[in-house]
């Protein structure tokens, strides 16, 4: 990666781009270091500031979509000492002249901060229903969802990773008829060893879920009311409603477009520092030393690691052991995943004598040192116990 050099011109602004978790993080912690430089936050939204997270356990906690926004994008600017531009396109990096062009402006930057997300990723599906599934990633898809979601008595979730079980539960809790569908044997495949997510299934499945893994969905054909899936074992399901929730994909296009590297996200070394000259990424569009990374934890520490640098102090992102917490109630985890595919999981179920607890461990197969947990149930009291064993080499 290249290393920091400073723009010709001091006076030029840090511009940031994006107004997500990452963009207004970096923000705020760059200004209890820096409360003079000049600074621009560029967003293609409103730019106003809600927490994402907050966006799958709305229903249970009665909250509108309104409510969710804490800040408006004038309000943002005051508390930061910014000037924060909103439904502006930044169109292109122009990186061997510190510029970028934002709806045909040419603007200079000292600092270029890339927090532009990720999208739905979405899957192709026959049916004239397709175009109608709804996929959640910001306040303004969440509104349109509650919108439909008026009108509705049952839906279909595309997904049962994180997000998507997330929103099954959500649903459930407001009395939805809920039906969780995905290819993967298991919901949260890529966080839990396959005994764990078993029994995760059978939790939501004892709850009300309708789970239909193991399968895909062929097509969406608009009904009267609703609509029809066709899955792939060519069973069907009605449903007043499809949300699509598989995952998201880096935003690396303007990266790229720019000749930034790219590897799954936009790559940073651990420093956040891309490939160009004085151009950072974080969070969800960012593979930070080869690894994305879209939970809060790492987007956190990334920010105020940047905001050292920015500010003249190069500073490393040090990652420190973050659990991943799903909000499920029906049945709560907590998992830490561990780092590359080396590993063995040994699984104890029916611990705490709760027919739905789960303790995972993964050992290191070199070491046998804990290298990552699963928790699921009544075994997430242990949670403490256990990241203090994996921050003390235990």
């Amino acid at each position: 990666m290249t290393q920091t050099a400073q723009s010709d011109d001091q006076q030029d602004p840090i511009v940031i781009v994006g107004t997500g978790l990452a963009g207004y993080t970096v923000a705020r912690e760059l200004r209890k270091l820096d409360a003079e430089t000049s600074v621009l936050i560029v967003s293609r939204d409103d730019g106003r500031f809600y927490s994402k997270p907050a966006l799958s356990n709305a229903l249970a906690t009665r909250t509108a979509p309104h409510d969710l926004a804490r800040f408006d994008a004038q309000a943002m600017a005051q508390q930061l000492n910014a000037r924060v531009w909103t439904h502006r396109q930044v169109e292109r990096i122009v990186a061997h002249e510190h510029a970028i062009v934002v709806d045909g402006q040419r603007l200079r930057y000292r600092a270029l901060v890339l927090a532009t997300g990720a999208d739905p990723r979405r899957v192709p599906v026959d049916g004239d229903g397709a175009a109608d599934v709804l996929s959640i990633n910001d306040l303004g898809d969440y509104s349109r969802f509650r919108e439909r979601l008026a009108a509705c008595r049952s839906v279909a979730l595309l997904g049962a990773g994180l997000i998507g079980c997330e929103f099954a539960n959500d649903l459930l809790a407001a009395n939805y008829a809920v039906t969780l569908i995905d290819p993967a044997p298991v919901p949260l495949a890529r966080l839990l060893p396959p005994e764990a997510g078993e029994a995760f299934a059978s939790a939501l499945a004892a709850a009300g879920v309708d789970m239909r893994l193991g399968r895909g969905v062929q097509s969406i054909v608009r009904r009267d009311e609703g609509y029809r899936l066709t899955l792939s074992d060519d069973s069907t399901l009605d449903a007043d409603l499809v949300v699509s929730a598989i995952g998201l994909a880096p935003r690396t296009s303007l990266a790229s477009a720019a000749g930034l590297q790219i590897e799954g996200g936009i790559a940073t070394d651990a420093w956040c520092r891309t490939s160009a000259p004085d151009v950072y990424a974080l969070g969800d569009c960012a593979a930070i030393e080869g690894r994305v990374q879209p939970y809060v934890l790492p987007i956190m520490h990334a920010a105020r690691a940047l905001a050292q640098t920015l500010s003249g102090t190069l500073t490393r992102v040090a990652f420190p052991v973050m659990p991943i917490v799903v909000k499920t109630p029906a049945v709560p985890a907590v998992v830490v995943t561990p780092d590359g595919q080396q590993g063995r999981w040994s699984v104890e179920a029916g611990t705490h004598d709760s027919a739905h607890a789960v303790r995972a461990i993964c050992a290191d197969d070199a070491t046998q040192r804990m290298s990552g947990f699963a928790l699921l149930g009544a075994a997430i009291a242990e949670k403490a116990a256990l990241l203090k064993a994996m921050s003390t080499g235990g």
